[in-house]
């Protein structure tokens, strides 16, 4: 009974708290006043929306999705670095972009978008379009020796991640 007043409740307990965390972020006022309205709204939100989220993913790995958010953190920061370091010292005749398509094994809509916003969020890489089948990603390289090794490398550190989180 009480897991079925818990659903009812929090019918996104993930977003409930994001959405708590967020407002208090944005208020720039960390009160026991701006928590309360911020897990008042966390809970508002997905209530009224719970009707559009029919087939929202299940099952998926907290710790994983944590672990690979700092990842993708890391690679943010490293790469603005690789990329700063590219503009400040190569000549434009000297850079090799390149179109890569990444063959997808993710089938799941929120994981292929979370895998395309992390190429595009990643500096020196864009996600340009989806096949409309869904089994590949175009992606451009901003510098690009080996495209083979951009493509395994996105599959290897980001695809790989996202399939043992969206299992």
């Amino acid at each position: 009974m009480l897991s079925k007043a818990y659903r009812w409740l929090l019918p996104h307990p993930f977003l409930t708290l994001l959405l708590a965390v967020v407002w208090t972020l944005l208020q720039n006022d960390i009160s026991a006043g701006m928590i309360v309205f911020g897990l008042i709204l966390g809970i508002i939100i997905p209530l009224l929306t719970q009707l559009w989220w029919p087939d929202r993913p299940h099952g998926l790995n907290l710790g994983k999705f944590i672990s690979y958010a700092l990842l993708v953190m890391w690679d943010i920061l490293v790469a603005n670095v690789q990329v700063a370091w590219i503009v400040l010292t190569k000549p434009n005749s000297k850079l090799k972009p390149a179109w890569v398509v990444v063959p997808l094994e993710l089938r799941q809509p929120e994981a292929i978008t979370i895998l395309a916003g992390t190429i595009t969020l990643t500096p020196g890489t864009v996600s340009a379009d989806l096949s409309s089948e869904g089994h590949s990603l175009l992606v451009h390289a901003l510098d690009a020796e080996d495209p083979d090794a951009v493509r395994d490398e996105i599959k290897s550190r980001y695809e790989a991640r996202l399939l043992e989180i969206f299992k």
